[in-house]
Order: C-alpha cells, then sequence, then structure tokens
C-alpha cells in the first residue's frame, strides 16, 4: 500500500462518513502506517476531538476548512511535508460544493505529490446518494472510488435506486461496492461522546461492548483488504 490519500465523502450527514474515518484510521495504524489525520468537518469535528489526545509520530491531526481555496491548499502543503503518511480526509456535510470550486487543487497535484486519490463514499438507500455521487465524480473523477452502503439502513438488497443505477455500472469498472456493517447503536454512542479512538475502547469498554466493536471491526477490516487489494498478501 502506498501513501495514498484516503477521501471519506458523501455529502451529506448521518450516512456514515466518521464511523468509515473512525476505523479507517485505526486500520491504518493497527497496519503499521503512518497517518495523517484530516477532519474537514468544522462544525462538528468529532474525529478530530478522538483521535487529537492520541497524537504522536505515527498520528497527526489537524482541522481543514475544504470549503475554502485555502483550505485545499493548506491540504496538498501537508500531503508534500509528510510524504510518508497516508492521509484520511473525513469530509463534511455539503462538501460537494467545495470539490466542484476547489477539488482540482487536488486533483492535479496527485502525480507530483506521487500519492493515489482512494475514495469511500458512502450512502443511505436515498436518490440523494445517488445523485451526489455523481455530482463527485464529476467534479473531481480520479484514482479508485468505492461506494459503501451502510447497513444501518437495511440490508444491502434494499438499496434499490444504487443497485440499479449506471452509477454502479460504472464504478464497478474501477472500483468497488461494499457493504460497510452497521455498528450498534450503544457502543458508536460511546464512541462519540467519549471521543476515544477504537484502539483505546478496545481496552476500556465494557466485555459485551468490546466483543460488539470487535465483531465490526472484523467485518470493516475485511471490507478495507479488499479495498486496497491486501486479501492476497
Amino acid at each position: 500500500m502506498n501513501a495514498s490519500i484516503c477521501y471519506v465523502g458523501g455529502s451529506k450527514g448521518g450516512v456514515g462518513k466518521s464511523m468509515m474515518s473512525y476505523v479507517l484510521t485505526d486500520y491504518l495504524i493497527g497496519n503499521g502506517k503512518q497517518v495523517l489525520l484530516v477532519e474537514s468537518d468544522t462544525s462538528n469535528p468529532d474525529i478530530f476531538k478522538a483521535h487529537e489526545t492520541y497524537t504522536n509520530e505515527n498520528l497527526i491531526c489537524e482541522i481543514m476548512d475544504l470549503d475554502t481555496s485555502d483550505g485545499w491548499l493548506n491540504l496538498v502543503d501537508k500531503a508534500e511535508d509528510y510524504p510518508e503518511h497516508m492521509i484520511v480526509i473525513n469530509s463534511a456535510a455539503r462538501s460537494n460544493t467545495g470539490i466542484s470550486k476547489y477539488g482540482s487543487t487536488l486533483k492535479t497535484t496527485l502525480p507530483q505529490l506521487q500519492r493515489e486519490l482512494v475514495t469511500f463514499w458512502m450512502i443511505n438507500r436515498q436518490l440523494d446518494s445517488v445523485e451526489l455521487l455523481k455530482e463527485f465524480v464529476n467534479a473531481i473523477h480520479e484514482g479508485k472510488l468505492h461506494v459503501c452502503r451502510n447497513l444501518y439502513f437495511g440490508d444491502s438488497e434494499k438499496f434499490d435506486v444504487y443497485n440499479s443505477s449506471r452509477a454502479k455500472e460504472i464504478i464497478e469498472m474501477t472500483g468497488g461496492t461494499f457493504d460497510f456493517p452497521a455498528l450498534s447503536p450503544r457502543v458508536a454512542d460511546r464512541l462519540y461522546s467519549e471521543r476515544v479512538p477504537i484502539w483505546i475502547a478496545e481496552n476500556t469498554f465494557r466485555i459485551s461492548e468490546r466483543a460488539e466493536l470487535a465483531r465490526w471491526k472484523n467485518l470493516c477490516l475485511q471490507l478495507l483488504k479488499t479495498a486496497f487489494g491486501e486479501n492476497n498478501s
């Protein structure tokens, strides 16, 4: 796995962006990668607050406003400053506006940065998830794009709008469609309310909660291994 830039999108609230950013950061750290975690939800920086206390030589946390041109310039500068760090970007709701205006700043500099863009696009069962996905593809079609059906909203077969869409066919030409497992609301609520990373929760939550976290994390790790092409490594 090269030092990719991982963008966790969805362009609206409540589709699972933060949960994906949680487990993606945990996955990379657990695999011995250095991570630059970028929180772009400046109004509710939950992911930043959960990890900022635990920063060290392997984890750097930043807040960047990607609704502005300066925010994208700062992102590219940090990517240049930390070439060995995997970058995880937790996007904010309505992020497509900033991407449409300024996303080319990142897109055009990827070859110079010698980085690949890997996008995890979180969706629910509603039509706007597919429409927002199309907007994103039109704005910054680059690298690998994976769509994640958040099973919190039901089984994968119930995602009729996406499953029958032309967008799904296009995505799967170069990327993949994955099922993002649902985590018990009780455990998810503790992660958010106590603002701790997964590796801390694994040692501090109650036994039942740790068991649920382990079940969910194992399913997520299989998803991420496949997305990064590591299942056969």
